[in-house]
């Protein structure tokens, strides 16, 4: 694991997270910023598995319109980066992120990122999720 913040989202920044949180970890740390699933991955594979990561659910307008079933998307969701994220260190036996945030403002995706880990630490007596 390396020490660096994650930040996913397409619209907002973390210092917007943090003026409806008022959690001190999005302006108390240097966070770098990916807004898509592909720079999700990217990042990761070139930097490592971060410290922390911060999950939006809806990337991209498509996800603004309507609410589709998940395989109907074109873009792909934060739900989609943290199953990669979660298939990823279960394949190359690395460990998850040391706190899992969701800022996401859609309850649904939030709670299905939330499951991912919550199903991820039950099979594996973990809790790294937040």
């Amino acid at each position: 694991m390396y020490d660096y913040f994650l930040f996913l989202d397409d619209v907002r920044i973390p210092e917007d997270v943090y003026n409806y949180t008022f959690n001190s970890i999005y302006i108390k740390n240097k966070w770098v910023e990916v807004i898509n699933f592909d720079e999700f991955v990217k990042c990761i594979e070139l930097n490592g598995v971060p410290h922390t990561i911060s999950f939006d659910h809806d990337l991209g307008f498509e996800h603004y319109e309507e609410q589709k079933e998940y395989d109907q998307y074109t873009e792909k969701t934060g739900y989609h980066c943290a199953k990669w994220l979660i298939n990823h260190c279960i394949d190359y036996d690395l460990i998850l992120p040391s706190t899992i945030l969701i800022h996401s403002a859609n309850p649904v995706g939030r709670d299905n990122i939330k499951s991912l880990f919550d199903t991820y630490n039950k099979h594996f007596n973990n809790d790294s999720s937040k």
